[in-house]
């Protein structure tokens, strides 16, 4: 079975909903993803926007979310109702926190990438996005992506 990641809250390459970003309430969306590959250990989260006007622009990080856990909630990053044990990472709004899009111009895509991990990583809070990659070099078992999109409403 395919390791996939989706949300109730909009559809592969959908609008991400108002309530999920800067003009809105600017809360994590719900995630769920599907059975992870044996052997998973932990997963990561990286969520961030390659359209962004300096290059890839990252909203949230998470890593050592257990192996038993299949979805985020709505609003899990700022009500701190992550699954026991789960680490938030800097963001490029240099906060430890999930920022919700909120792209400058046009239309931006924003992905959300979840990776089943064969290990804990021996990260603290606050790491960046660089230092998560180089941490799961070799251990990614599988690798899950969902994209939505946002326009500001001006």
């Amino acid at each position: 079975m395919e390791f996939k990641i989706f949300s109730s809250a909009f559809k592969e390459g959908e609008l991400i909903p108002i309530k999920y970003t800067c003009d809105g309430l600017n809360i994590s969306p719900p995630l769920n993803w599907t059975e992870p590959p044996k052997g998973t250990k932990s997963f990561a989260l990286i969520n961030d926007d390659p359209d962004a006007p300096i290059g890839e622009w990252v909203h949230w990080i998470l890593f050592n979310i257990p192996a038993d856990t299949r979805e985020l909630k709505d609003d899990s990053s700022s009500k701190h109702n992550l699954p026991k044990g789960t680490i938030e990472g800097m963001n490029d709004f240099r906060k430890n926190n999930y920022g919700g899009p909120c792209p400058p111009s046009g239309t931006h895509r924003y992905f959300f990438k979840l990776y089943a991990l064969d290990l804990f990583l021996p990260l603290k809070e606050g790491a960046s996005k660089k230092q998560l990659l180089e941490a799961m070099k070799g251990h990614i078992l599988s690798e899950a992506t969902l994209i939505g999109k946002y326009k500001r409403v001006r």
